[in-house]
């Protein structure tokens, strides 16, 4: 009873005291003083940033060279070759049978033996028509002379004449027959030249240095050249990874940028960024691009990789990421200055494990809350506490 009757009395003494009066508050709040809430506060620190674009594809050959025979029909009697071998360009691969070609080669040989003969005999034969042609042209000059002296008659003349003309003849289809025999020669000649690249071409010989990525000729199977290539050969051993990145950052990627390329067996491999697909897909709206690894030891055609591509490095303001909150749709940060809360808009870059770049509103060594709440507003006084490593 005795304490309702005070509490009563207490209300009369509150309500009797004026709302503007000094005294009101210190009537209305309690003895003890309302302490300043703590909050974690953390530095802005200058720090390197790496952005970069991850990736993974497929390894592929930069440049597969597809060997197969120039030559069809003719059985592979040997390989020299095998999967992984190091080649030069101009080594033997495969050699072919070669019977058939060496047969029409001796055939060739004895055709060029009887040009020789008939070349040799027309020679003989225009000899004997110049020989000829010489003594009519002159035996028809001593009639014409005794005609004018009288002592021949011109039925005489008219029959050297006609031997004289016909000596000629002679002789000019003897040069004829010479002509003739020397374009069977050398039609004879470069039949023999076919022959002797047909023959050159059983030897298959590698046209690039690389690395030889698949074998499907056999020992005794028929060269096709329409068919499966005997071998492929990624030229110069060049491998690179093949894969998509969203069209979103394509724009970002460059040729020639540094990248980094983990293969499946965990070891990472240099690489740089060599060509840009200029097309983008239209069902995946994904981009391609060739990233060339700088060492291709260890690396399978064929195989899984992953990689990301080096966009930009810089030193930049970071910030904890826990530090920003978006407010109308823009980052902020609360920073403490004075024991007091200030509400600042930030433009933000990437993100780097728990840090986030600052491009832009936030100087190094500047505390910002590190965990942004919704409790504190702009102008509220708090007591910092410094977030411990």
């Amino acid at each position: 009873m005795k304490s309702r009757i005070a509490l009563a009395a207490l209300a009369t003494v509150l309500t009797q005291v004026p709302f503007h009066s000094p005294f009101a508050a210190e009537a209305l709040t309690p003895a003890a003083a309302v302490r300043a809430p703590a909050v974690t506060i953390a530095a802005a620190q200058k720090r390197e940033v790496i952005e970069s674009i991850s990736l993974s594809g497929t390894l592929v050959a930069r440049d597969e060279v597809l060997v197969g025979p120039e030559i069809e029909g003719l059985r592979i009697i040997e390989l020299l070759a095998e999967e992984g071998d190091r080649v030069k360009k101009g080594d033997v691969l495969a050699r072919l049978s070669r019977d058939q070609l060496d047969a029409q080669l001796a055939q060739s040989d004895a055709g060029l033996a009887r040009a020789d003969a008939a070349i040799a005999q027309t020679k003989s034969q225009i000899d004997q028509a110049q020989a000829n042609q010489t003594w009519t042209a002159q035996d028809l000059e001593r009639a014409q002379l005794l005609l004018k002296q009288g002592s021949s008659t011109q039925a005489q003349v008219d029959q050297k004449s006609n031997a004289a003309s016909a000596a000629r003849a002679q002789l000019q289809s003897s040069r004829d027959a010479q002509r003739v025999a020397e374009a069977d020669k050398a039609n004879l000649q470069a039949q023999r030249r076919e022959l002797m690249v047909r023959i050159g071409r059983t030897e298959v010989r590698a046209p690039a240095d690389g690395v030889v990525s698949r074998r499907s000729a056999k020992v005794g199977a028929m060269a096709a050249g329409a068919a499966e290539p005997m071998f492929r050969i990624i030229a110069n051993g060049a491998v690179e990874l093949e894969a998509e990145i969203p069209e979103a950052r394509m724009s970002a990627v460059r040729v020639g940028l540094s990248a980094k390329v983990t293969l499946a067996s965990g070891a990472v491999v240099p690489a740089r960024v060599r060509l840009l697909s200029p097309e983008i897909d239209r069902t995946t709206r994904l981009g391609r691009v060739r990233v060339a690894l700088d060492d291709n030891s260890g690396a399978l055609v064929g195989s899984f990789a992953r990689g990301s591509i080096e966009l930009r490095r810089a030193t930049s303001v970071m910030a904890p990421t826990s530090a920003v909150f978006y407010a109308d749709g823009k980052p902020h940060v609360q920073l403490v200055q004075d024991n007091v809360v200030k509400t600042r808009p930030v433009e933000i870059g990437v993100t780097s494990g728990s840090l986030i770049e600052i491009r832009s509103g936030l100087d190094e060594n500047m505390k910002v809350v590190s965990r942004a709440g919704a409790f504190l507003r702009d102008g509220d006084a708090v007591a910092p506490v410094a977030e411990t490593p």
